[in-house]
C-alpha cells in the first residue's frame, strides 16, 4: 500500500456520478484499485450541492477503504464523470465548482463509461440503466443518441420500464387493458390498494424511483404476461435502433452497460446480442484514464509554455 507523499502522486481518484448513485474509486500506478466508496446521486441536474457533496463523499469513503485516511482530497488528482454534464450549462457550473481535489478533470458519464469499457477513444456503448443512450468515441468525434432525460426521453431505461409499468397497471385496473401480473404485484410492492392510492404514491416521483419498479415488468413478461412482454419489446427495438445508429460509425467494439443490461439483453435482436463486447473495466476506471491523459496533456503544454 502506498503512504509516502512521492507515492501519493502515482494516486488518482476516478468517480463516476449518475442519477441514482456515485461511486469513486481510488487506483495506484499499477492500475490496482485500492478503495471504492459510493454515495448518492451525482447528477447535477437534480441539484449541484446534492452532486458535489456525493462527489467529495464517494472520494473520502474510497480513501477509507483503501486504508489512506491520512491523505487529503487536495493532495489527489481526480477524474469526474457525471450524467448530465453534456449539457453545456450543467458543465459550466460544474467546472466553477472549487474542487477539494489537487485537480479535477471533468468529463460526461458517457466518455468515461466509453473508455472504461474499451480502454480506447475508438469505440461505443448502449446504457440502460435509470436512464438510457447510446455514445460513440471514434478519433475524438463524439456522436450521443438520446439521454434526453425522463420522463421525455430515456426510453429503455429503468425509469421509463417502471413509468410503463404504472400506467398500464392503471389501464387495466381501470377495465381499459387486460388484466396483468403486474397489477397484483405493483400494489403490493407500493402497499396500495387501488389505482387511487398508486397515483397518490408515484405522483411526483423522480426517475430512480420508477427504476425501481423495472424488474417487476421483465419477472411478468418472463412469465408470458402480454402487457409485460408489449412493454418489454417496445423497450428493446429502442435500444435496437441506437445500436443500429452507432454501428453506422463503424466503432472498433460496441458494449452495453447499465443496471438493466442482464434483464434487457436477452430481448435484443440476435445479430445486435453478437455483437456487444464485454466491458473491460467501468466507468470509474474510465475516469481515471481520462484524468490521467488530460494531466499528461496539461504537463506537456507548460513545458512547451516554458521552453
Amino acid at each position: 500500500m502506498l503512504t509516502s507523499c512521492d507515492n501519493n502522486k502515482a494516486l488518482f481518484l476516478g468517480i463516476d456520478g449518475g442519477g441514482s448513485k456515485c461511486k469513486a474509486i481510488v487506483m495506484n500506478e499499477n492500475n490496482e484499485i485500492l478503495g471504492t466508496g459510493i454515495s448518492g446521486p451525482g447528477n447535477p441536474l437534480h441539484g449541484i450541492g446534492q452532486a458535489t457533496d456525493s462527489i467529495t463523499e464517494s472520494a473520502l469513503l474510497a480513501l477509507k477503504d483503501a486504508g489512506l485516511t491520512h491523505i487529503n482530497l487536495s493532495e489527489i488528482y481526480a477524474g469526474v464523470g457525471l450524467a448530465g454534464v453534456n449539457l453545456p450549462i450543467q458543465f459550466k457550473k460544474m467546472q466553477e465548482w472549487q474542487s477539494p481535489f489537487k485537480g479535477l478533470f471533468l468529463a460526461h458519464d458517457l466518455l468515461i463509461a466509453c473508455l472504461g469499457a474499451h480502454h480506447s477513444s475508438n469505440g461505443a456503448v448502449i446504457i440502460s440503466g435509470t436512464g438510457s443512450c447510446g455514445f460513440s468515441c471514434i478519433d475524438d468525434q463524439e456522436v450521443i443518441i438520446g439521454g434526453h432525460g425522463f420522463p421525455q426521453g430515456d426510453i429503455g431505461s429503468g425509469a421509463w420500464f417502471g413509468l410503463q409499468a404504472v400506467k398500464q397497471v392503471l389501464l387495466s385496473l381501470d377495465g381499459i387493458a387486460e388484466y396483468s401480473i403486474m397489477n397484483d404485484v405493483l400494489l403490493a410492492k407500493l402497499h396500495c390498494a387501488d389505482a387511487t392510492s398508486i397515483v397518490e404514491k408515484v405522483a411526483g416521483k423522480k426517475a430512480t424511483y420508477f427504476a425501481q419498479l423495472a424488474n417487476l415488468v421483465f419477472d411478468a413478461a418472463e412469465q408470458g404476461d402480454n402487457i409485460a412482454i408489449a412493454i418489454v419489446t417496445e423497450g428493446a427495438e429502442y435500444i435496437n435502433s441506437i445500436a443500429r445508429v452507432l454501428l453506422t460509425k463503424m466503432p472498433a467494439r460496441i458494449s452495453m452497460l447499465g443496471g438493466l443490461t442482464i434483464r434487457l439483453k436477452p430481448w435484443l435482436d440476435k445479430n445486435l446480442q453478437e455483437k456487444l463486447a464485454e466491458p473491460l473495466s467501468p466507468p470509474e476506471v474510465g475516469a481515471v484514464l481520462f484524468a490521467r491523459k488530460e494531466l499528461a496533456m496539461q504537463q506537456s503544454l507548460s513545458v512547451v509554455q516554458s521552453a
